[in-house]
């Protein structure tokens, strides 16, 4: 599941606006920029791969293109989403999350799984409580407006 700019509930991601020098730090780089992003997704994925949280979400994978697929597609989509480089977008040419999801059915039980296994690899990989907020509020937004099933 991916989403608009931390902060933005629209559901397609807008271009960074610029930014001044005394800007609060961009969620790129409080995740650790593109090292940080790539674990945070291999470590979300491993979740949802070996572990009994992520059981609803793999299956859901396996369905549509798999998660080797996704751990790559979400990791573009996050770069952009976290305001660094818009690598999905410029791969895909748009960034509208209900367009990359309408062929999966996403009831409220895949959604709040994907957002638990999400704050799961948050904490393993570290970031402090104050960013993960910052990150799991956007995340919870568009989630919930990717449900399409009851």
């Amino acid at each position: 599941m991916t989403a608009a700019p931390p902060g933005n509930a629209s559901h397609a991601a807008e271009p960074n606006p610029p930014r001044s020098a005394a800007a609060e730090p961009l969620p790129y780089d409080l995740v650790g920029g593109e090292k940080g992003l790539r674990n945070l997704v291999e470590t979300f994925y491993d979740i949802i791969e070996r572990e009994p949280e992520g059981r609803v979400l793999h299956v859901l994978h396996l369905r549509g293109h798999g998660v080797a697929h996704s751990r790559i597609e979400q990791f573009n989509f996050l770069s952009g989403f976290f305001a660094g480089p818009s690598l999905y977008v410029q791969k895909h040419g748009h960034s509208d999350v209900r367009q990359m999801h309408e062929h999966v059915e996403i009831d409220a039980e895949a959604k709040d799984a994907w957002l638990n296994c999400m704050a799961i690899a948050i904490d393993r990989v570290g970031l402090p409580a104050d960013i993960k907020a910052r990150l799991m509020a956007p995340f919870a937004r568009v989630a919930t407006l990717l449900v399409n099933q009851k």
